[in-house]
């Protein structure tokens, strides 16, 4: 198995705040967040990114594709041993065909849009061919303008695509609860097919499909879906994934 998880020392310093994520609109609502919308929006700001001369055409090598999972605690297996958790399990389902694809899961409970953007580039350092993007959540939670969120994760878009201009991106599209009211709900969901769109992104329209607001697939939390959950979240994922690695392993 080639999955592998980062742990980053700094991060423990720079995340001090868990919240979950993801939820349809009957799932019960997050707990107030300790720290501030306003201080997640102001993160430390990325360094500069790469320029055209800089970037790679190929990612890897040695022949093996390389898929970063860049979310929060869904991506970090929250409540569960990480070996349950979706990124896990995505790399079960590439063992099994015998691909030559490692997956590495960047996820950090706690994580924002802002919070990605910083660390971007560090992450970066090692190839990628496929990001799997995984955050926002946390931002719809704590009322951050929606318009803030699609600005950092267009921000991670391009990026990734400075340093590596044949990566491939899988945009997941998430909900929130309808308590900061239906207007803000709506211009929350609206960000991630408008950024697919304009990106022209594979999009997993709803992450938590089929087990958000399901008791029995989620923790005692009502947000944090159980090992059961993750399979289902790793299988939804899949049907948009499967493809895309598809395609790029025709191509080599």
């Amino acid at each position: 198995m080639k999955y592998r998880k980062y742990r980053p020392l700094y991060l423990s310093a720079l995340l001090s705040v868990l919240l979950g994520i993801g939820c349809n609109n009957n799932q019960p609502s997050e707990t107030t967040a300790e720290t501030s919308a306003n201080d997640e929006v102001s993160a430390t700001t990325p360094a500069d990114p790469p320029t055209p001369s800089e970037a790679a055409t190929t990612a890897s090598d040695d022949g093996t594709l390389r898929v970063l999972v860049l979310g929060n605690s869904l991506a970090a297996g929250y409540g569960l041993d990480p070996d349950q958790a979706f990124p896990a399990l995505l790399q079960d389902k590439i063992d099994d065909l015998g691909w030559n694809v490692e997956v590495v899961n960047a996820g950090v409970s706690g994580e924002t849009s802002a919070g990605g953007l910083s660390r971007i580039d560090w992450l970066l350092r090692e190839p990628v061919d496929v990001l799997i993007l995984e955050l926002g959540g946390n931002d719809g939670l704590r009322g951050i303008d929606p318009e803030v969120t699609q600005q950092n994760l267009q921000g991670i878009i391009d990026r990734t695509r400075t340093r590596y201009p044949e990566a491939r991106i899988v945009l997941a599209g998430m909900q929130i609860p309808t308590n900061l009211g239906s207007d803000y709900t709506a211009r929350f969901r609206e960000v991630f097919p408008a950024l697919a769109e304009e990106n022209d992104t594979a999009l997993i329209p709803f992450l938590l499909d089929g087990v958000g607001g399901v008791p029995a697939l989620n923790q005692p939390d009502g947000i944090h879906p159980t090992a059961e959950g993750h399979r289902i979240v790793a299988n939804t994922v899949w049907n948009v994934l499967r493809p895309v690695l598809a395609s790029m392993i025709e191509a080599a």
